[in-house]
């Protein structure tokens, strides 16, 4: 049988698979690591709760063993999370709940091998882990990386200042590993050995390693389709660079001066918008090394929340205010009061938008071209972490402890 005997409907089907693979993301449901599915922030997620507060909505609360800024990662009906706590943050763990009942299900302890020193509104347990069917791929400040088996079995192990013992800390290294496809692509990015990578996941090997400027950075790699190929988008206070997620070959690069060394890139529509004094966004062409600068926005960017591109339309925040773009050509389509400040980055499913403050009020707003403030949930906790979105439910993370916001388990 060929393509065109195939049922519509088997097509369809192969053709969101195939989407899948290509952007690194796992199956429908999955939160794979910072900002879900190849670093999109967004879910396909729909019935998603609206209302909550700490007496209502709340499906479980597990307590954490020590301090952490990672967002948690959910894949195959588990929510993974890390944390730090000891003498200067030397103990470092993973841990994993039941997506369901909230039931801990197993916790890996390491001792830290790098430098623990940092500024303290951060600390080792920073960067948000990557998860998958097989496990979790846990990244901490110190350069600790180790990869656990679902059933908590400990898969592979590397102590990256062990391999390139001139990386340093400073004040903190907060990049976070993300996954594409059977890559796991890692931003060290910082004063000492600063490089990018790819690891085999299931090895933890490299695949590929490109030295980097040296500079204090803490962006996220995003992974995005480009010229029938997956790519890894990098970015450092100079430029954008896209390398082949396969095998570090640079597919592009484009510089920009003064890019944010927080907020991670957002990608749609074969476009990518950068975070800079103004947001930016540039557009590479589909056969070689050209990039084109399309627009920049009007307005100064202003906090440490990273931008969404969803249907045509490109969100940020600023301390007070959730600002709406058109992807097309920059335009300020609308500009909504909320409060903050968010260190957290939004998020989009079911057609709306959720972003969490660091006091830990949740802004729900419904997108269209008259946004609507359809809720303001308070868990009274500080949250810095991005959220998670998976099984019909909305994961938190404050410093101590993992809430699950949703209704009743699917499974």
């Amino acid at each position: 049988m060929n393509r065109r005997q195939l049922p519509a409907a088997v097509c369809a089907v192969l053709a969101v698979v195939c989407l899948l693979a290509l952007s690194g993301a796992s199956l429908p449901g999955d939160w794979n690591g910072f900002r879900g599915p190849g670093g999109s922030a967004t879910s396909a997620e729909t019935g998603l709760p609206v209302r909550w507060g700490k007496k209502e909505g709340l499906r479980w609360l597990a307590e954490l063993p020590g301090r952490g800024l990672s967002g948690p990662a959910v894949a195959a009906g588990r929510v993974y999370v890390t944390a730090c706590s000891g003498h200067r943050q030397r103990r470092l763990h993973v841990l994993c709940f039941d997506a369901g009942t909230g039931r801990r299900l197993w916790e890996r302890q390491f001792t830290a091998t790098g430098n623990t020193a940092c500024n303290p509104e951060t600390n080792m347990a920073a960067p948000t882990p990557a998860a998958d069917d097989a496990g979790v791929y846990a990244l901490f400040g110190t350069g600790d990386l180790a990869a656990v088996g679902r059933d908590g079995a400990l898969l592979w192990y590397r102590s990256l200042v062990g391999d390139y013992p001139s990386i340093s800390n400073q004040v903190g290294m907060a990049a976070s590993p993300t996954l594409a496809g059977d890559v796991l692509l890692l931003a060290m990015e910082n004063v000492g050995d600063s490089f990018a990578a790819g690891l085999d996941r299931r090895t933890g090997k490299n695949l590929w390693k490109v030295k980097r400027a040296r500079d204090i950075n803490w962006v996220s790699p995003v992974v995005l389709p480009w010229a029938g190929r997956t790519a890894g988008l990098f970015q450092t206070a100079t430029e954008a660079t896209a390398y082949d997620a396969l095998t570090g070959k640079a597919l592009w690069s484009y510089p920009v001066d003064g890019l944010s060394p927080i907020k991670s890139p957002a990608a749609g529509g074969g476009m990518v918008f950068v975070a800079a004094d103004k947001l930016v966004a540039l557009r590479p062409d589909d056969k070689g090394a050209a990039v084109k600068e399309v627009w920049r926005a009007g307005n100064p960017m202003q906090g440490y929340a990273s931008p969404v591109c969803h249907n045509g339309r490109v969100y940020y925040l600023t301390p007070v205010a959730l600002v709406c773009l058109s992807a097309a050509d920059g335009r300020e389509v609308w500009r909504r009061r909320i409060e903050g400040p968010f260190d957290a980055s939004p998020l989009i499913a079911d057609g709306k938008l959720y972003a969490v403050n660091n006091r830990g009020r949740t802004t729900v707003v419904e997108l269209g071209e008259k946004p609507a403030v359809l809720a303001r949930n308070d868990l009274d906790d500080r949250i810095q972490a991005t959220p998670a979105v998976a099984e019909g439910c909305l994961f938190f993370r404050s410093e101590k402890a993992l809430y699950c916001v949703g209704g009743e388990p699917r499974r």
